[in-house]
């Protein structure tokens, strides 16, 4: 298998923690860990295996007068990327009780991006075990990456990761 850049934010917290089970779970030796907020699309393109990590916030803090976060940045980055030779899979952590209404949503937000540029997007995840009512990552009834709730279910993340990480390890190049 070829080495795989992992892209992920924001810095510190769920998300790094879970890119970091993620990669170990591939072998750390496989996985170049790459703090999304410092990557340019130059970076992204170094590698035709990728793995985007995310998390997804609630809706009244999108608008909120904030700095911008890791993904606002990096997002138009990923948007430069040509990916007609590359293999994608994302993960992405979300809280499916309070924002259920927009559980992983950045998963949706960032395949709707990078589809039409010729992304094949591994590890779609089944919709059983997760409770919520809406979410922009599903696409033809599954999450298009994997989701994580760090929030109310961390005792299930490492089964999670191991399990998607078993499914997708074949199906980088």
């Amino acid at each position: 298998m070829k080495k795989i850049g992992l892209f992920y934010g924001p810095l510190g917290g769920s998300t790094e923690r879970v890119a970091k089970k993620v990669a170990a779970a591939l072998g750390t030796d496989h996985v170049d860990l790459i703090p999304a907020k410092e990557s340019k699309a130059a970076d992204v393109e170094k590698y035709e295996n990728v793995i985007y990590g995310m998390s997804t916030i609630g809706k009244e803090t999108w608008d909120a007068d904030k700095p911008a976060n890791d993904w606002d940045v990096f997002l138009p980055e990923v948007e430069k990327v040509d990916y007609s030779n590359k293999v994608i899979a994302m993960f992405g952590l979300g809280d499916q009780i309070t924002y259920d209404l927009h559980f992983v949503d950045a998963l949706g937000v960032v395949a709707e991006r990078i589809l039409p540029k010729g992304a094949n997007i591994i590890g779609k995840v089944e919709t059983e075990g997760y409770d919520f009512r809406e979410s922009q990552a599903l696409i033809d009834g599954k999450f298009i990456g994997l989701p994580v709730n760090e929030d109310f279910e961390p005792e299930l993340t490492d089964e999670r990761v191991n399990n998607w990480i078993d499914k997708i390890k074949g199906e980088f190049k």
